[in-house]
């Protein structure tokens, strides 16, 4: 999009404000152009249409899709309140409800035995808000396009977002008890040496606290790698070695037993991301709830006490 000079003649219209919440909260053309039924062509004509009436640029290309300028936040505001008066008068009458489609990004773990529950929770309040979880492993992004919501390990370094706290969890050292009969339970630290560790792969491995859990043992032979925690899990219950795991997850499996459970006890924490625009959102707002009220819930399993 190229600078357009403005037009003191013309007021930012209603139409384009409700455009450019659209791309705020995505980061993409194509996304905003689905949500609202037009073209991505009409979408770039009226992001450029409020520009002109506005004076400046409210969009800015980032690595990963668009991001609101300064002048692009302090619309977005007027746009939410715009969106917002007309959700209620077509809900005018009506009992009311929240609905819209949020996108959370978590880690395999959390996604599946937290933003799992948290969303049929909201479901059940709100059947018409629509939560949708991908499943992955990684920092904080630098750039949020295409995500209202995300939960990472560790406290993140953000720009021009929050980050929540949500709560903390433990990694132990698991492995079963055919495994332990075959290659001898470890009484120290120490008597890792001998054995192989089930983890993550090391060297694609982009969360710093995951990273450093090992720390404890550097002398540990990887043997079962991946970047997916249930093949950890899966792997350790198979016998291939001492898996390093979340006790949340382990502490399920009846045939697993915690190994140096005294030394070897990893605290680590959850952390959301978002936008203060996307936080505005009453039915992000509903998510988030949510979510802090499950991990609330579950806080001993988490801390596996």
């Amino acid at each position: 999009m190229l600078p357009t000079s403005h037009d003191p003649a013309r007021r930012p219209s209603a139409d384009d404000l409700l455009v450019l919440l659209a791309v705020g909260r995505s980061g993409r053309f194509v996304t905003a152009a689905d949500e609202l039924g037009i073209n991505h062509t009409t979408i770039s004509r009226r992001i450029a249409a409020l520009e002109r009436a506005l004076g400046g640029r409210v969009l800015t290309r980032g690595a990963a899709g668009w991001e609101l300028t300064d002048l692009g936040r302090t619309a977005l505001t007027v746009a939410e309140t715009i969106d917002g008066a007309v959700r209620a008068l077509g809900h005018a009458g009506q009992a009311g409800d929240l609905e819209g489609v949020v996108r959370l990004s978590a880690t395999d773990g959390f996604s599946a035995y937290l933003a799992a529950p948290a969303a049929a929770r909201v479901q059940r309040a709100h059947p018409r808000v629509a939560v949708e979880i991908i499943a992955t492993t990684r920092r904080a992004s630098t750039q949020r396009s295409g995500l209202d919501l995300e939960v990472v390990v560790g406290a993140p370094q953000v720009r021009r977002a929050e980050a929540i706290r949500l709560g903390d969890y433990t990694l132990g050292l698991y492995a079963t008890r055919a495994y332990l009969a075959d290659h001898g339970v470890p009484a120290t630290i120490d008597d890792l040496r001998n054995h192989r560790l089930v983890y993550f792969i090391e060297s694609m491995l982009q969360v710093d606290d995951l990273d450093r859990a090992t720390g404890f043992a550097p002398t540990m032979r990887q043997s079962v790698s991946s970047t997916n925690v249930f093949v950890h899990v899966e792997a350790t219950r198979a016998s291939a070695g001492i898996g390093l795991l979340p006790s949340f997850m382990a502490d399920k499996h009846a045939d697993l037993v915690r190994v140096l459970a005294p030394q070897v006890r990893i605290r680590l924490t959850y952390w959301l991301v978002a936008r203060a625009e996307t936080l505005r959102r009453p039915e992000v707002a509903a998510v988030v709830a949510a979510l802090r009220a499950t991990v609330d819930e579950r806080r001993a399993e988490l801390l596996g006490d």
